[in-house]
Parts: structure tokens; C-alpha cells; sequence
């Protein structure tokens, strides 16, 4: 049997694990993406609604991402794949809500 590709992995509903968050640039970063390594919490699951997958979850603290700010576009990155999603709300745990729409990081 060969090894799985990440190419070839079907989505999922959950992932939870090791990823990459990159952030878009600033200007202390000379406008160049920060690659954050993170653990994360995510699920998804197709809406019929709108015809699209809809992956969400919760990145753990990490005191390395003090700059990123509620609302960056980011891209999330895993041993399966990536996908652009989005921070939001930091809960009362400190931790990030991120989310997405189309093929998920998982």
C-alpha cells in the first residue's frame, strides 16, 4: 500500500493537531508573512444552504501570537493541506477563533 498524499485526502470533520498560521505582513515584518507553528481544534461540515464546506475552530494560546489581531486574513496550514480562513474573537481562554468557507486545512 503507498503512502497517503495530502493531495488526495478527502475532508473531514474534525481535525485536531499541529498547523501553521500565516499572517499577512506588517510593517515590522518588512510586509512579509509570519509563520506562527500552532495547535488547533477544528470541525466543519457541508451547508446545503449556500453549497459550501464550512470549517471552524479554536487555535490553543500561544504567546507568539500577541500581534495577530482579531479579523486578519490568514492562511492555516497542515500535514493535509491549506486554506485561507480568518481570525476572530479571542474567547475568556485566549484562544483564537478561526474559520473558513471551501476546502478546509483538513
Amino acid at each position: 500500500m503507498s503512502a497517503a498524499r495530502p493531495e488526495l485526502h478527502e475532508p473531514q470533520e474534525a481535525y485536531d493537531g499541529p498547523a501553521v498560521l500565516v499572517v499577512a505582513g506588517t510593517a515590522g515584518t518588512a510586509g512579509r508573512p509570519v509563520e506562527h507553528p500552532v495547535s488547533v481544534t477544528l470541525r466543519g461540515a457541508f451547508q446545503p444552504l449556500d453549497g459550501h464546506f464550512h470549517w471552524y475552530g479554536r487555535i490553543a494560546v500561544d504567546a507568539a501570537l500577541d500581534t495577530v489581531r482579531s479579523g486578519s486574513a490568514v492562511t492555516l496550514r497542515t500535514a493535509h493541506g491549506e486554506a485561507d480562513g480568518k481570525v476572530a474573537d479571542v474567547d475568556p481562554w485566549g484562544r483564537f477563533r478561526v474559520s473558513g468557507t471551501g476546502r478546509p486545512p483538513f
